[in-house]
Order: C-alpha cells, then sequence, then structure tokens
C-alpha cells in the first residue's frame, strides 16, 4: 500500500497544500493574506509540476489499477498545473482591482486542478467520476465568483445545472457500462469489449460517456453553456476555463476511448465523427456575428475542440500525439489572447466589446502586433505554428481514411479565418474610438510576449527545441500500450 501512496504524491501534496492554504486563509485573515495565498498556490502548482515531469518514465498503477501513472498522464499533469498556474497569476491583478481577490479563489483553482490530475490518471470509471466532480464542482463555485453581478450568477447556474445534466449522462453511460461488463476498470471493459461480451449494452453506455466528456470540453452539440459562462464569468475565470479543463477533459477522453475501448475503434470513430464536425461547423459559423470578444473566444474554443478531436478521430498513434500536441499549442495561444483581454479597460472599467480595439495600432502598435500574430495563430495561417497543429491532425484524419471529416475542417478553418482576421482588420485599419487603457502588469507582459513569440516562431524544429513534439509522441506511445 505505501507504494500506491508513493505513485500518488504528488496529488497528495497538492490536495493537502490546498487544506493548508485552506486553514492558512480561514485562521489567519485570509482576505489580508489574500496575495501571499494566490502566490502560493501559484508555487505549488509549480513545483508538482516539477515534480511530475521529473518522476519515474515506468508505467505506474496504485489501489487495484484505478490509478494510472504513464508518460501521457505526465505530460498532461503538467500542462494542465502550468496552465492554471499562469492563468492565476495573470487574473490576480484584475480580480484584486474589483475587490474580488478572495483567499477562496486560488484554493478553489488548486482543488480544480487536483481533480483534472485525477482525470487525466483514471484506470476506471470510478476514479473518472471522482476526478471529474472535483473539478467541477471547484469551477462552478468561481464562475460565479462575482455574487454581484447578475450575469455571473446566472452564469455559475447555467454551467451547474447543464454541468448536473451531463454528470447524469455520465453516470448512466457508465452503469450501462458496469452492467454489460462487469466492472468499472478500464483494462477489465476493455477485455469484456475483446471478448464480444455487452453488444449493444455497451456501445450505448459508450455513447452515454462521450456525450458527458463531450459537454465537459465543450464540443458541439453539447456546447450550449460554452458562450454564457464564458461572457458572465468574471474574466480570470473565462480565461482558466479556457486552458486548463480543456486539456484534462480532452485527456480523459482519449484515456476513456483507448484504455477501455480501444478495440472497439469503429464504434467510437463514428461518435467523434459527428462531435468533431458539428463542433468546427457551429464554431465557425457561430462566431462571426459575435460582438464580444469573451463569447467569440467561447464559439472559437468550441471549433477548435472539433480540430482537435478530428485528430483523435483517428484511433492512431499519430492521431493521438496529433491531438496532444493541438491542445498544448491551444492553451498557449488562449493565455496570450486572455493576457491582452484581461488588460482591456477603459476609465478603469474592463471592457470586452470587439468595438473597443478600433485603431488599437495607431495607439498600442506592440501590443496589436503580438494579438495579430495570435489571432492568425488561431486561424490556422501560416507560418504560425496553429496552421501545423491543424496540418498534423487533418493528416492523421486523412491517414485513417477520415478524409470528409478533413474536407469538413479545411472549410470549416477558412470561414473560421473571416472573424479572427477581422479583429486583425479592426485594429490596423478601422479609426480609433474612445481611447482604450491598456493595463498590463508584469505576469501579462510575460505572458503575451512568450505566447506571441512561440506562436510566431513557425514550423516544428523550434518546438523540437523545447521537446515538445518528443514529449508529445512519448505520451501517446504511452496511452496505447
Amino acid at each position: 500500500m505505501s507504494a500506491d501512496y508513493m505513485i500518488v504524491f504528488p496529488e497528495i501534496l497538492m490536495a493537502a497544500g490546498a487544506m493548508i492554504l485552506l486553514m492558512y486563509g480561514t485562521f489567519a485573515g485570509g482576505d489580508e493574506r489574500r496575495f501571499r495565498i494566490s502566490h502560493a498556490s501559484a508555487a505549488l502548482m509549480t513545483l508538482v509540476a516539477i515534480i511530475v515531469s521529473t518522476g519515474s518514465h515506468d508505467v505506474e498503477r496504485a489501489f487495484d489499477g484505478a490509478f494510472v501513472n504513464d508518460a501521457y498522464a505526465r505530460y498532461s499533469k503538467v500542462l494542465i498545473l502550468l496552465s492554471s498556474a499562469a492563468t492565476l497569476l495573470l487574473g490576480r491583478d484584475w480580480l484584486e482591482r474589483r475587490g474580488l481577490l478572495k483567499f477562496e479563489y486560488p484554493v478553489l483553482l488548486v482543488l480544480a486542478a487536483l481533480g483534472m490530475m485525477m482525470m487525466v490518471s483514471a484506470g476506471g470509471l470510478i476514479s473518472l467520476y471522482m476526478g471529474l466532480e472535483l473539478q467541477s464542482l471547484a469551477l462552478y463555485v468561481v464562475a460565479a465568483f462575482n455574487r454581484d453581478s447578475s450575469r455571473s450568477t446566472e452564469a455559475g447556474l447555467k454551467y451547474f445545472v447543464l454541468g448536473a445534466l451531463s454528470s447524469g449522462l455520465l453516470l448512466y453511460g457508465a452503469s450501462l457500462i458496469y452492467g454489460y461488463a462487469g466492472t468499472v476498470r478500464f483494462d477489465g471493459i476493455s477485455a469484456a469489449v475483446a471478448a464480444g461480451g455487452g453488444g449493444v449494452g455497451l456501445t450505448f453506455g459508450l455513447v452515454f460517456v462521450c456525450a458527458a466528456l463531450a459537454f465537459k470540453i465543450s464540443a458541439a452539440p453539447f456546447h450550449m453553456w460554452t458562450p454564457d459562462v464564458y461572457e458572465g464569468a468574471p474574466t480570470p475565470v473565462t480565461a482558466f476555463l479556457a486552458t486548463a479543463p480543456k486539456v484534462a477533459a480532452g485527456a480523459l477522453f482519449a484515456r476513456a476511448l483507448f484504455d477501455g475501448f480501444g478495440l472497439a475503434v469503429e464504434d467510437w470513430r463514428q461518435i467523434l465523427f459527428f462531435v468533431a464536425a458539428a463542433s468546427m461547423i457551429l464554431g465557425s459559423i457561430a462566431a462571426i456575428g459575435q460582438t464580444n470578444i469573451k463569447r467569440l473566444m467561447a464559439y472559437s474554443s468550441i471549433g477548435h475542440m472539433g480540430f482537435a478531436l478530428t485528430g483523435l478521430a483517428a484511433g492512431t498513434q499519430e492521431g493521438v500525439d496529433a491531438f496532444l500536441l493541438y491542445l498544448s499549442i491551444y492553451v498557449v495561444m488562449n493565455i496570450g489572447v486572455f493576457a491582452f483581454i484581461l488588460g482591456m479597460e477603459r476609465n478603469g472599467r474592463p471592457v470586452a466589446a470587439i468595438a473597443d480595439i478600433n485603431g488599437l495600432a495607431r495607439t498600442h502598435p506592440g501590443r496589436a502586433i503580438a494579438v495579430a500574430v495570435l489571432m492568425f495563430s488561431l486561424a490556422g495561417l501560416p507560418p504560425m505554428v496553429g496552421f501545423f497543429a491543424k496540418f498534423l491532425a487533418f493528416k492523421a484524419a486523412v491517414d485513417a481514411g477520415l478524409t470528409v471529416l478533413v474536407v469538413v475542417g479545411a472549410v470549416a478553418s477558412a470561414i473560421g479565418a473571416f472573424y479572427y482576421l477581422n479583429i486583425v482588420r479592426i485594429m490596423y485599419l478601422n479609426d480609433p474610438s474612445e481611447p482604450l487603457d491598456l493595463r498590463f502588469d508584469l505576469f501579462r507582459h510575460a505572458a503575451l510576449a512568450v505566447a506571441t513569440v512561440l506562436m510566431a516562431a513557425g514550423w516544428l524544429p523550434f518546438l523540437e527545441g523545447l521537446g515538445v513534439p518528443a514529449m508529445t509522441h512519448a505520451a501517446a506511445e504511452a496511452l496505447l500500450k
């Protein structure tokens, strides 16, 4: 049993750190210590990311296979923890200036990150559900963190109600799978699939589980919560929702499909085909008429999850590799974009209308260039790194015979380029409206600069120098063993 606890040591450290910070905030005057707790939370997540990245390279299982620690889980955890720490630091000043930085906020993000770590290491349906709900409960609270705002309260309520629906779908699907497979562990489910047991019952269970997980990554047609929650939640919370939870839910999606139903690729490929195509089409078309940049980023996230799932639908190691690389690049792009959105102010008040950036290139040329680079990358234009993320996902799909899905993706990408390029047009060609104040602290400057450099660096040799493709390849290989 002691070996089991050593395997889950990073998760234990996160849980213990969250409890210590919560007690410290409660008994030491939390709101007076909110900066210290915020920095300590970010440091804790960074420390755990370092521990995870330097851990054993063997596949380790704990608690009778309920917890899996392999290269796939380690890579996902590092990405989750670093993006969580980054968004926490990015939003600290924004929350403080509006009286919303309570000591509970960073603790809730730590608990959400802990749930995400559990998700990507899930070895069965029960551990999957525990991690998912720990993440979700924390996110429901932070989405409604601004209690004086009706929009924030509405966002939290919508997220909670629809999240409860997705949890119900997940539990119903899990009960069907358990009933027909006789086990909740993924390796046992895989054995039942290989033996031909369960038949239609297992397939129905798989459909319900896929629907629930599609909700968590805001893929169509289970996307309905995303625009309202992105717009209504405090902007730092939106930045968090757009990064780490997407990686966790996506990684869990792949884990459940390959570990539990790896021998039924043809069954779940049809589901992913439909979800990916619907997400790309809806995300590309629905974003065109948006006037709020947070809502636009919501529909952008729906479309990008469709592009990422295109690679996963291939059902191959190449597809998983492209899927992980896409999520990694997507997170960096979003951190850069939200670093800019968090700095958008006028007369000390936050603004989020796209029209507010009219003529930005004339008043803040450096930041306009950075935003333009990120928009080009989100649109998938060469030579930005975002282009190669889509290219690798499409290549994996074509190699697997999903040419129709790639054609849909190419058309959706062309349509989606309109609203990304429209933002660049507004910044460079429109006349400046009322002056826009850009409030940037050290963290926002650093995040915008790093994201811009990474996305503008071009083809993969630069990323190879950072070791990212090698890590995603090793992670994909570990998942498919």
